[in-house]
């Protein structure tokens, strides 16, 4: 792939890439702008590596969760409902806090769970390419998506 198409192929997902890992991020928008700016770097410095076997998107998108991953497992465990009401959202994380509780529940997932779910529901991606994207079976994806809506279901107390 050479620079041009790369860059053609980025800015037509870069918004989407953004929104996954702001969903990954829980709202917290300066940590997505970190991990997506990692993210492009590597894409870009392994993009002679890009097989177009595939979307580009999954390959993208592959590359931000791992580099998500990588970012959480330096960082503290994660936490409660509870504890993470009490730790407020940065401003600017999204339209005056639309999705806080939103972000505040997915933030006591599990990050394959978190991932599993955000990439189905508010990218759009289906069990195959989460499968590819983690690099799990679809069977895991599949545990890891209802685990996730009923530990969200839980959370947010929505009735089924």
């Amino acid at each position: 792939m050479n620079r041009e198409t790369f860059i053609a192929c980025v800015e037509r997902e870069q918004e989407a890439l953004r929104g996954f890992l702001l969903s990954l991020c829980c709202g917290r928008k300066d940590e997505a702008d970190d991990l997506a700016q990692d993210a492009l770097v590597k894409a870009y410095l392994s993009c002679a590596g890009y097989q177009d076997k595939g979307k580009f998107r999954s390959w993208l998108f592959k590359i931000a969760y791992n580099t998500f991953l990588n970012h959480k497992a330096s960082l503290k465990p994660t936490v409660s409902i509870d504890e993470a009401r009490v730790q407020s959202l940065p401003l600017g994380g999204d339209e005056g806090g639309l999705y806080q509780d939103l972000y505040l529940a997915l933030g006591t997932l599990p990050p394959k769970e978190r991932s599993a779910i955000t990439l189905f529901y508010l990218n759009g991606h289906n069990i195959k390419e989460i499968a590819t994207i983690t690099e799990t079976s679809e069977d895991a994806v599949k545990k890891q998506l209802s685990r996730g809506r009923d530990k969200l279901r839980a959370i947010l107390k929505i009735e089924n």
